[in-house]
C-alpha cells in the first residue's frame, strides 16, 4: 500500500515568496481592470486639538476612466478660450503659450503639452467635462515587465527598488525601513548588556503564580496606546522587549505579537480619539470631531476584554503544551537565547538596574513626545538611537557583560543586520501598491477603479445590509491601503454622500471605515508594521495568517455586532 505524503513537512513559502506572488497577480489584475481616477480638492476641517487642519479629499461624481484626448473637441474649445481673457486669468493660463499650443495644430496636441501651460487633465474636465476624451476606448495603466522612470517606464519587476524608495522620512517606506534599521541597532546594544534577561527573570522570579495577570494588563495598555495616539509603528521597539519576555513566561512569540500589535490594532479599531483615523475621517465625513465617543468608549471597553480573553484561551492551550504552538521550532532561538542567558542574567545588578530605568525614562519620553508634541518616526527613531547608546554607555561605565566601546558598535551593526530582511520586506509590500498604480487619487491607477465599483455598488441597498457592506469593503480595502489616515482620504468621500443614500448617518461611514481599517491592519501583508514586528518575532507571515485568520473571524463578528448596534439606535 502506498505511502501518503506527509502534510505537516511540507514547507510554508517564504514571506518574499508569497509577496511576489501578490506582485504578479496585482500586475495581471491591470490587465483587467482599466485605469481611473478622481478630482481632489483641499477641505479644512477641526482636529482632534481643536485647530485647523487640511486634507486632500476626493471630488463627488467625479470619477472617470482613463481615455484618450479627443483632440478635436479640445482644440476647438481652446480656440475660444484664447480669446478669453477673464476665463484664462480664472484659470492661471498665459494666452501667449495657450496661442504657441494652438499654432502647432490639432494633430500635435496631447495632453502632456497642455500639463505644461497650467491645463491639467482635472482643469479641462472641471471645464468641459467627460466631452474632453475619446471615449471609444478605456485605456489600462499597467506597468512594464522591466524598466525605470528614466528608461523605459516603470517595471515590476523593479518593484523592490521603488518601493524601498518610495514615500519620505515620515512614512512608508523610507520612513519606516529606517525607523527598523535604528531602532534594531538600538536594541541590539540593550540586548548586548542583558538587562533585559535580567529583568525578565527578576520579574519571574517576584511573580511566581501572577504570570497570567501580566498579559490581559499588557493587552489593554497597548490597545489603550492603538485608541489614543494610533500607535503603530511604535510597537516594533516595544515588541523587541515582549517577545523574549512573553516566550520566558512559558507563552510563545504568537501570544507576543497579539499582546503587542493585536492590540493596538484593536484600540485603533475602536478609537473614540485617534488624530490619525477617527478625527480625520470625522473631519472628511463632515461631522463634528470626536462625536459620538460615548458609543465608541463603551465599544473600546468591551472589544478590548473580549479581544483579551481570545488570547488568554490559546496562550493557556500554548502554555499547557508549549510543543503545538506552529511557531515552536522558530521560537527556540529565543528559548536558546534565554536558556544560554540564565545564568549571569539571575543576578540582577546595579548596571542593570541603570539601564532599565534609562530605558524607562526614554519610553515616557517617546509617548510624551508622540502624545503632546506629535513626534512621529524621525524624531521616534532618534530617541530609540538616544536609548541604546545611553544603554551601551552606561554598561561600560558598570562594566556589564564586560563591554566595551567597540562592543556598542559592533552590537549596533548585529542588532541593525538582524532586522535587514523585515525592512526589504516593507519595500517589497510598498511596491505592491506601486504595480497597482500608485495610491494617489488623482492619477489613474487600477486601484482607484475598483475604489470606484465597489462604492457604486453599495447604493440602493437597505440600510443595514449596506453599512455591514461598506464595514467589508473597508477590511477588503485596508489589504493594500493600510494607511488610516490615506484610507479615510481615499474613500470617506464617497462612502460619506454612500451613507446619506443608504438612510444611515455619516458616524456609521465613519464607523465602518475605521473596524474595518483597523482590525484588518493585524493581518494584512502589505503592513509595513506588521511585518516589522513579525521580524523581530522570527514568524513567517503565512504561519501568523493561520493564526491571525480565526481571530478576524472573532473580531469581524464583533464588529458586525456594533454595526448593527449603531444602525438600530441610529448612532449619530
Amino acid at each position: 500500500m502506498k505511502k501518503g505524503k506527509d502534510l505537516t513537512k511540507l514547507k510554508t513559502p517564504h514571506t518574499y515568496v508569497i509577496i511576489f506572488c501578490v506582485v504578479i497577480f496585482a500586475w495581471l489584475l491591470t490587465f483587467l481592470v482599466p485605469a481611473g481616477k478622481f478630482s481632489t480638492k483641499e477641505i479644512q476641517y477641526e482636529d482632534a486639538n481643536g485647530g485647523v487642519a487640511s486634507r486632500t479629499v476626493l471630488e463627488q461624481d467625479s470619477f472617470r476612466y482613463a481615455y484618450n484626448l479627443d483632440q478635436a473637441f479640445v482644440f476647438d474649445q481652446l480656440e475660444e478660450l484664447v480669446d478669453n481673457q477673464k476665463t484664462l486669468d480664472s484659470l492661471g493660463v498665459e494666452k501667449e503659450s495657450l496661442a504657441a499650443v494652438l499654432a502647432d495644430g490639432e494633430k500635435n496636441l496631447s495632453q502632456e503639452t497642455l500639463d505644461e501651460i497650467a491645463l491639467t487633465d482635472d482643469v479641462l474636465y472641471a471645464e468641459y467635462g467627460e466631452a474632453i476624451y475619446d471615449t471609444s476606448e478605456k485605456l489600462h495603466n499597467t506597468a512594464k515587465i522591466w524598466g525605470t522612470d528614466d528608461f523605459g517606464g516603470f517595471g515590476f519587476l523593479n518593484f523592490i527598488f521603488e518601493g524601498l524608495v518610495s514615500g519620505d522620512k515620515y512614512g512608508s517606506a523610507v520612513g519606516i525601513v529606517a525607523l527598523i534599521l535604528v531602532v534594531g541597532g538600538a536594541f541590539g546594544i540593550i540586548m548586548r548588556t542583558g538587562a533585559i534577561d535580567a529583568g525578565i527573570y527578576a520579574f519571574i522570579n517576584r511573580t511566581k503564580g501572577l504570570e497570567r495577570l501580566a498579559l490581559p494588563l499588557l493587552f489593554f495598555a497597548f490597545s489603550f496606546g492603538g485608541a489614543t495616539f494610533g500607535m503603530a509603528e511604535e510597537v516594533i521597539p516595544f515588541s523587541m522587549i515582549m517577545v523574549p519576555f512573553v516566550i520566558a513566561l512559558g507563552y510563545d512569540s504568537i501570544v507576543a505579537v497579539t499582546v503587542t500589535y493585536v492590540a493596538s490594532q484593536v484600540g485603533n479599531a475602536t478609537s473614540w480619539m485617534s488624530p490619525f483615523s477617527v478625527a480625520v475621517a470625522q473631519g472628511i465625513a463632515g461631522i463634528p470631531v470626536l462625536s459620538g465617543a460615548t458609543f465608541r468608549l463603551i465599544m473600546w471597553v468591551v472589544v478590548t476584554a473580549l479581544a483579551a480573553a481570545y488570547m488568554m484561551v490559546y496562550a493557556e492551550r500554548i502554555r499547557k503544551n508549549p510543543e503545538s504552538s506552529i511557531v515552536y521550532k522558530s521560537d527556540a532561538y529565543f528559548r536558546k537565547h534565554i536558556e544560554n542567558n540564565v545564568n549571569e542574567s539571575k543576578e540582577f545588578k546595579l548596571g542593570h538596574k541603570v539601564i532599565l530605568v534609562e530605558m524607562f525614562l526614554v519610553l515616557i519620553w517617546i509617548v510624551w513626545g508622540v502624545t503632546q508634541k506629535g513626534y512621529y518616526i524621525p524624531e521616534i527613531a532618534s530617541q530609540f538611537f538616544v536609548m541604546g547608546l545611553l544603554a551601551g554607555i552606561f554598561a561600560v561605565i558598570f562594566k556589564v557583560n564586560d563591554m566595551g566601546i567597540n562592543d556598542i558598535a559592533t552590537s549596533f551593526q548585529s542588532g541593525a543586520a538582524d532586522l535587514a530582511g523585515t525592512a526589504v520586506v516593507v519595500g517589497m509590500a510598498k511596491g505592491i501598491l506601486l504595480v497597482l498604480g500608485g495610491a494617489d487619487a488623482s492619477q489613474y491607477s487600477t486601484l482607484n477603479t475598483v475604489l470606484h465599483s465597489i462604492g457604486s455598488a453599495l447604493s440602493g441597498v437597505p440600510a443595514v445590509v449596506g453599512a455591514w457592506a461598506m464595514y467589508i469593503f473597508q477590511s477588503l480595502f485596508n489589504l493594500v491601503v493600510t494607511s488610516n489616515s490615506g484610507q479615510a482620504a481615499l474613500t470617506m468621500p464617497i462612502m460619506a454622500p454612500l451613507a446619506d443614500l443608504l438612510g444611515i448617518s455619516r458616524q456609521i461611514a465613519v464607523l465602518a471605515y475605521q473596524l474595518g481599517s483597523g482590525f484588518m491592519d493585524a493581518f494584512t501583508p502589505v503592513s509595513a508594521s506588521l511585518i516589522g514586528v513579525l521580524g523581530v518575532a522570527r514568524i513567517d507571515w503565512i504561519k501568523w495568517a493561520r493564526f491571525q485568520i480565526k481571530m478576524q473571524g472573532f473580531l469581524f463578528m464583533l464588529g458586525t455586532i456594533f454595526i448593527v448596534i449603531a444602525v438600530m439606535i441610529g448612532l449619530q
